[in-house]
């Protein structure tokens, strides 16, 4: 029988973590990976966490802003996720202040930053392939405020000798809900209809959020063995490339093997981006989403050689399976089964016996 880790075990090995915003979906899968990794796990969350984060985590209900309060509470640990994702109208106001009391938390640790980037850096005019050494020319102010925040990275490390870490990917999907994957493309699934954003010609970018959680967990494992130095180092998470017609094919698999196969086949259809952009002077939300429509107009993959390249980094998801799994997170696919006592269960008629109903992380 493996023994339980012990506080005395995690201060041996260094493998503690502080996720803050582990409320949020990349948050809690960041948990849950580095939890199953054996790592002792401090999350900062705003709000009730049950069912969603692991057994085992160290809950912390300080506030952000209370960078002492957090670093005493979570007091050994070697790494610092910074998961802190505002609501995305609030974002342009509170990204950066928000990693600064991230940075503020790490430097009290001492502890290797990670952050989770996106592609917003590159701008519209991006080449296809992007890599650590690709010229950063934003075209939004959501990218100019990427820009600004990794910047804020590298004077730390110059200054204060903070080790920091980008992992850059693409869109997240898997994991729960809340990005253009559960609320656009297959929101109407059921009613057999899927929705791509742009041509179906054009590669985009995607990270099944499982995998990427592990890559976090792959590289901090690593930063123990070899100690990251001070500054920001950048790796590309590559994820899955696919054009629209390949990810709506790859869709259509997965649907069939969960028993979804509407009468006819799948209807398609595309985002009413006129709409949007004139309907974004009044929705402040529909503003930001038409400021980014570029990302769906511009192929782009990431280069993910440095990252795959690192001891213990675990093979990708095959797309069919992420995307089974992902499918039935987000319920489809599932029915519930009376039980004893008037409970249910969920039933996957696809692959076999009862199991467990999903938990939707928080989002």
């Amino acid at each position: 029988m493996t023994p339980t880790p012990t506080s005395t075990s995690f201060a041996a090995t260094g493998r503690s973590v502080l996720i803050l915003g582990a409320n949020g979906r990349l948050g809690c899968a960041a948990a849950q990976a580095f939890d199953a990794a054996g790592w002792r796990v401090f999350a900062q969350v705003r709000r009730s966490v049950a069912g969603a984060l692991p057994a085992r985590a160290v809950p912390l209900r300080a506030e952000l802003p209370d960078t002492a309060v957090l670093a005493r509470e979570a007091a050994g640990a070697s790494v610092v996720v910074h998961a802190v994702s505002p609501a995305y109208t609030r974002w342009d106001a509170e990204a950066l202040p928000a990693l600064r009391d991230g940075i503020a938390v790490a430097e009290q640790l001492d502890a290797h930053f990670m952050l989770p980037g996106n592609v917003y850096n590159f701008g519209a005019h991006m080449p296809p392939m992007l890599r650590a050494t690709t010229p950063q020319r934003p075209t939004t102010r959501k990218g100019e405020i990427r820009v600004a925040m990794e910047a804020e990275l590298r004077q730390h490390g110059e200054r204060h000798g903070l080790r920091a870490t980008v992992l850059r990917a693409g869109d997240f999907f898997g994991a729960g809900a809340g990005n253009w994957f559960d609320q656009a493309i297959v929101k109407s699934l059921s009613a057999g209809k899927l929705v791509y954003p742009g041509p179906l010609d054009v590669a985009h970018a995607w990270a099944y959020l499982p995998d990427l959680a592990r890559a976090f967990v792959a590289v901090a494992a690593q930063g123990l063995v070899h100690p990251v130095a001070a500054g920001l180092r950048d790796l590309p998470f590559a994820g899955h490339t696919l054009t629209g017609a390949q990810l709506l094919a790859a869709l259509e698999r997965a649907a069939a093997v969960l028993g979804i196969v509407p009468r006819g086949g799948f209807r398609h259809g595309g985002m009413p981006w006129s709409v949007i952009r004139v309907a974004g002077v009044v929705y402040p939300l529909w503003r930001e989403l038409a400021r980014l429509a570029y990302l769906w107009e511009v192929p782009h993959a990431l280069d993910g050689s440095a990252l795959a390249a690192l001891p213990g980094m675990p093979a990708p998801t095959p797309i069919n399976a992420a995307l089974h799994a992902s499918l039935l997170a987000l319920g489809h696919g599932l029915e519930i089964a009376p039980r004893h006592g008037g409970q249910g269960v969920a039933v996957d008629r696809s692959v076999g016996p009862p199991v467990s109903p999903p938990v939707s992380p928080l989002v």
